[in-house]
């Protein structure tokens, strides 16, 4: 075999060839069939393929024909010609098939992967009210198709990538040709054609290996299973990368705000979803700086409480032997393996984990005077306004950031606090995600963008695009209440 890769005209060899490049393994089956009075072979991985293809449109197929094969005789989703022996190795664990006749090069390679696909139901951890009740799930192409049906236009663009040199793990990234900036674009691709690993599983490997800032504390990337959450970013001039095997898609760029966005908010009665959205962003503030502020106030400044309530606190720490912070950390480690408890075990014992447990728990640790009841309401105050975040990922680094923030109200009180929010305003306008600030559009400041950030203006009012998106075209729509003015 010439280059040892290109097909032989001996079918014995070439088998030999794919065995070994497959290093035997005991899954490959082959079949002989002769067709026109020449010996064939036809080769398949039989974990990977659909049985009732290959009998149906593979095998049908060849005991009826008499004369010379084609690749056009087959009636599978794609067949084609080749004569590259590696290539028939690759194809052969993508789940097609190959067939190969003595004294020809030329061997076909026919589509009959097995899929298993589950129905396109509702994320759960990404439900809403009103809107779409749909979602990703682990097949690539039913992704895309999800995709492509609420962005009928041949502006979409799907861009092919297999990374890990074990896994090939198949990566789209998807955009909007007229929209998406060529650099981000381009900037994308790169990072990805780097990946260089034996390993690659979406979407968590993907995310760690394009990311700016791995060691930030906070995502740079918003994940997803909702498919009108991704097109929505799609028109907004930005990308989503998929993944065969993950219901997740990521989007980037992203600012922080985003995090805090949900379908609802659009869906809805703009007012209405505005309204929802302050509250969100308030407990933001509320689930990492709640315990530290109460840290802070008893242990350096009681003097700002007012008396009734000073003498109310005073006298529920009375029994407690410990200090403030030991009080908070000693709470928030009991609710974090709580939650990691209900999060692992079958669904209704976990909530039963989570209701008896908190229940009982707390209650035994304020009689065994261990805590006090201020504490308790504080850490469930703070437990409740981090489940707000509609971002799972955002919410998990704002439940980490609550502990530095205690142990800096514990140590320096409200001076601690105020220089704990200070390193975290300049860590968040220096993050960048794809050459975009990853705090915009507050820093930098841009006011046309603010419509959408803390409050939602009515959709009728979003003429431009966000600017942090790098869209090519930031105009989006026209004056559509135009028709008002004309009454």
């Amino acid at each position: 075999m010439a280059g040892h890769d290109v097909a032989s005209v001996e079918l014995s060899r070439n088998i030999s060839f794919i065995e070994q490049a497959l290093f035997y393994t005991d899954d490959l089956k082959k079949q002989a069939i002769s067709v026109d009075g020449k010996d064939g072979m036809l080769l398949y991985i039989d974990s990977l393929v659909d049985q009732e293809m290959i009998q149906t449109h593979i095998l049908s197929a060849l005991y009826e024909k008499t004369d010379a094969v084609s690749h056009q005789m087959f009636t599978t989703l794609s067949s084609q010609k080749d004569t590259d022996l590696q290539n028939a190795a690759d194809s052969l664990i993508q789940g097609y098939c190959i067939f190969m006749i003595n004294g020809a090069e030329e061997f076909f390679i026919l589509s009959s992967e097995k899929t298993y696909a589950r129905s396109t139901d509702e994320p759960e951890n990404e439900g809403i009210i009103r809107g779409p009740h749909n979602g990703f799930i682990e097949q690539l192409s039913i992704n895309l198709n999800l995709i492509r049906k609420q962005i009928v236009t041949p502006s979409l663009v799907v861009r092919y990538f297999y990374v890990g040199s074990k896994t090939r793990t198949k990566i789209a990234i998807v955009y909007v040709q007229d929209l998406a900036n060529p650099e981000l674009v381009e900037a994308v691709k790169t990072r990805i054609k780097a990946i260089s690993s034996d390993m690659v599983l979406p979407p968590g490997f993907i995310q760690e290996f394009i990311e700016d800032n791995p060691f930030s504390l906070f995502p740079q990337q918003l994940s997803t299973e909702r498919p009108d959450r991704v097109t929505a970013n799609l028109m907004e001039g930005r990308i989503a990368i998929l993944a065969e095997g993950s219901p997740t898609a990521l989007i980037a760029p992203v600012s922080f705000f985003a995090f805090y966005q949900s379908p609802d908010d659009y869906h809805g009665r703009w007012i209405i979803s505005s309204f929802l959205r302050t509250i969100r962003m308030m407990s933001f503030l509320i689930a990492f700086t709640l315990p530290a502020i109460y840290i802070a106030t008893i242990a350096f400044h009681p003097a700002i409480l007012p008396l009734e309530l000073a003498h109310t606190i005073k006298k529920s720490l009375e029994n407690v032997p410990f200090p403030a912070i030991v009080e908070a950390m000693l709470l928030e480690l009991i609710f974090e393996v709580l939650r990691e408890a209900g999060v692992r075990l079958p669904s209704r014992v976990g909530q039963t984990i989570g209701i008896v447990g908190g229940l009982v728990i707390g209650d035994a640790i304020v009689r065994a005077g261990l805590v006090s009841y201020t504490m308790i309401i504080v850490v469930s105050l703070t437990a409740i306004s981090s489940f707000l975040v509609p971002s799972h990922e955002m919410s998990s680094a704002v439940r980490i950031l609550r502990f530095p923030m205690m142990i800096a109200a514990a140590l320096f009180g409200y001076i601690g606090i105020a220089f704990g929010l200070l390193f975290l305003t300049i860590h968040l306008c220096k993050l960048e995600t794809f050459g975009t600030p990853y705090f915009a559009p507050l820093a930098p400041f841009r006011l046309g963008d603010m419509k959408d950030v803390f409050i939602r203006f009515p959709i009728w009012t979003f003429h431009q695009r966000p600017y942090d998106s790098q869209a090519q075209k930031l105009k989006q729509q026209n004056d559509s209440r135009s028709w008002k003015r004309r009454e």
